[in-house]
């Protein structure tokens, strides 16, 4: 044994700005605790970018081969069950943790159940009638509800406090009976970092010169209106009546709009010199505009999708980009999602499936890990190219395996036996 204490005792701390159960690590106002949930939500669920860039890592990361593995073929067995036999599909519940992309981390409450058989309870109903215990769901608990994080003097995460919206006041969700995926453990932050942030500020003036160009545009359509009143109405004197009038003849030109129902009734009062009081016009723009939105817009997509090295999403769409170079940036953004799909075993690997073994009184020696297929995309007349000019220098010789792994690449039937 060490004669030093100093050997078992934390000194240092790992740098993380917080305060109490709240992390201060982001310096924007705008993005801090709920307000960030907010933007990034709208980013999400506005942005055709944004979406389309979410949507692509979902449907690749979902469509893998998840599956269990492991040397032990009893309890490769049982944790494979136990992944297909919850209430939830294991691609919903991907979904549901593939929220951490959107705002860095996701909670999922590990909740268990007996199997029972077929009771129709949800804590007895399974598929499997051998009174273990199984997973029941892994429950997301929406990153909205947090209230705040529980960490310990150590910077340790201990759980979290959650809010429930629909009025069931305060839930304490400790770490030991949860999983907390992350973008990344950076300073062990709880909240990682969500993969939209440094897409924000693009999306932020892309959003608001698309506003001020469809203003331009319908106002450019409908002309900028001008109502001209009698100067006494403008007057600081102008009588309770006048005012209500102006106030009246200012709605009408703030609301002009060109649609099915428009129109405006003003009234024909003339002055003693036969000009009317009251007048409305339309001024139409003339000259074209010195900036062009547009190009100004595709600029600020390709800096969102260049963040999650998305940007082969936009090629062809202004008719520039190679073949070679739509190629070279598919390969890094495969690489990125493998690292997202690697990360996400890794947390089920090292607290789901341990615990699980646990409670089931069942050996951790050899335990089964939770895997995936390939991410990268195969070009199979490549494939067929390579597997040809190795078996015809020699190098090859095609066997069942061989067979085997080329119609999975394929996504071909298995081979019908010999009889």
């Amino acid at each position: 044994m060490p004669d030093n204490n100093y050997d078992f005792i934390e000194i240092g701390s790992s740098g993380l700005r917080r305060s109490g159960g709240y992390i201060d690590e982001e310096f924007l106002p705008q993005l801090r605790g709920v307000k960030g949930f907010k933007v990034y939500r709208e980013m999400r669920d506005n942005d055709p970018v944004v979406g389309a860039m979410l949507y692509a890592i979902d449907k690749v990361i979902t469509r893998l081969d998840w599956r269990i593995e492991g040397e032990d073929e009893r309890t490769k067995v049982f944790v494979q069950e136990c992944l297909d036999d919850m209430s939830d599909s294991f691609d919903s519940t991907l979904q549901n943790i593939l929220s951490m992309l959107v705002y860095g981390w996701s909670y999922h409450e590990l909740v268990y159940k007996i199997r029972g058989g077929l009771t129709g309870d949800a804590k007895t109903n399974s598929r499997y009638k051998d009174n273990r215990i199984g997973w029941r769901k892994w429950g997301v608990r929406a990153q909205e509800t947090l209230q705040e994080w529980m960490i310990d003097v150590d910077g340790g995460i201990q759980g979290m406090m959650q809010m429930d919206p629909s009025g069931g006041g305060l839930h304490r969700i400790p770490v030991e009976k949860a999983l907390l995926f992350r973008t990344t453990t950076n300073r062990n932050n709880p909240e990682g970092y969500s993969l939209l942030r440094n897409a924000y500020r693009p999306w932020f003036y892309k959003r608001r010169i698309e506003e001020i160009e469809a203003i331009g545009i319908e106002r450019d359509l409908a002309g900028l209106p001008m109502a001209y009143v009698p100067p006494e109405y403008l007057s600081p004197s102008a009588t309770s009546a006048q005012k209500a009038v102006l106030q009246s003849v200012t709605e009408i030109v703030q609301n002009i709009k060109r649609n099915e129902q428009e129109g405006v009734v003003f009234p024909a009062a003339y002055d003693s010199n036969g000009n009317r009081v009251f007048d409305l016009t339309l001024l139409s723009a003339s000259g074209s505009r010195q900036f062009d939105t547009g190009a100004v817009i595709q600029r600020y997509d390709q800096r969102i999708t260049m963040t999650l090295l998305s940007d082969f999403l936009l090629l062809g769409s202004d008719r520039v980009g190679s073949f070679a170079l739509g190629s070279t940036k598919v390969d890094l953004w495969t690489l990125a999602v493998d690292s997202i799909a690697k990360t996400i075993a890794e947390v089920v690997n090292q607290f789901a499936i341990p615990r699980l073994l646990k409670l089931n009184a069942m050996r951790t020696d050899k335990m089964p890990y939770l895997t995936y297929g390939s991410v990268s995309n195969v070009v199979l007349p490549e494939v067929a190219d390579f597997v040809s000019k190795l078996v015809t220098a020699g190098v090859l010789t095609p066997d069942h395996g061989l067979e085997s792994y080329l119609r999975g690449l394929a996504d071909l039937p298995e081979a019908e036996p010999v009889l």
